[in-house]
């Protein structure tokens, strides 16, 4: 575990992708719920997304989830169909778009970026605020700063979890460090490629190694937590070149794995 500030307990379970239970005090968030078998297709219209994994965990084998952190709702490699059955009737915070789809479920709350949202769970309080993303144009997606007072503060600035969602490099998101001392970051990396249609060059839609370096030390985060890497056609950085880039940036000693279906102790 990495020396810090935060107050709180801390421990990530990797499902797979973008998947994963993050336990804050016995209090349990899941990120993009996907559940599907190794092989399974999804015809998105401009392209077929193939898994090559199946996810660590099934649903049967879950623990109870006080809520879903949910960067977008439509794109099945980050909420699939089996994913969607944890929706109902559960807290789920996502887009504006994405909470106008999933309706009607009173529990799935659509933030704006920068937008706050408090969560009471376990006799706690958490401030959710969605951040800014770019992923595929024409949609929308958001990632998330998780807080709260258990957390403890770090030089005047309250602790803080990021959850970055599908986005590339963005310059704005630097503002989290205005408000926020991040000391877990949960980044959402891989290089993803897309090919438009009308286009002959890939499009990037999620941050490669160099550019997710480049966020971590912007932010001024503590502890960096890579997904979102492996097992996708339309994947082009898996975990080697992703570690070689944040070795040559300088922050590989700030990177901490994830094994699927390994239970890991963050603070």
């Amino acid at each position: 575990m990495a020396s810090t500030s935060f107050k709180s307990s801390v421990s990530i379970t990797h499902i797979g992708t973008a998947t994963a239970i993050l336990e804050i005090d016995g209090v349990n968030f899941l990120t993009d719920p996907y559940f599907s078998p190794n092989g399974t297709e999804w015809d998105v219209g401009i392209a077929t997304l193939v898994s090559h994994y199946t996810p660590a965990l099934a649903l049967q084998d879950l623990p109870p989830i006080d809520a879903v952190l949910l960067s977008h709702e439509d794109h099945p490699d980050n909420l699939d169909e089996l994913g969607r059955r944890l929706l109902d009737g559960r807290r789920v915070l996502t887009t504006i778009d994405g909470a106008n789809k999933l309706g009607p479920r009173p529990g799935v709350k659509g933030l704006k970026p920068w937008e706050t949202n408090t969560l009471s769970i376990g006799g706690k309080r958490f401030e959710v605020t969605a951040t800014p993303c770019q992923h595929l144009p024409g949609g929308e997606c958001t990632g998330f700063v998780l807080a709260a007072s258990e957390f403890g503060s770090t030089d005047g600035l309250p602790n803080a979890i990021y959850f970055s969602g599908d986005t590339i490099y963005l310059e704005e998101l630097s503002r989290i460090r205005e408000k926020w001392h991040v000391s877990i970051a949960l980044l959402n990396l891989g290089a993803a490629t897309v090919v438009l249609p009308g286009s002959d060059e890939p499009l990037l839609i999620t941050m490669d190694g160099k550019q997710g370096a480049r966020l971590f030390r912007d932010i001024g985060a503590d502890v960096l937590v890579p997904m979102h890497f492996e097992s996708w056609d339309h994947f082009r950085e898996g975990k080697e070149a992703l570690a070689a880039a944040f070795q040559e940036e300088g922050v590989g000693e700030k990177v901490k794995w994830l094994e699927l279906g390994v239970h890991m102790q963050l603070f």
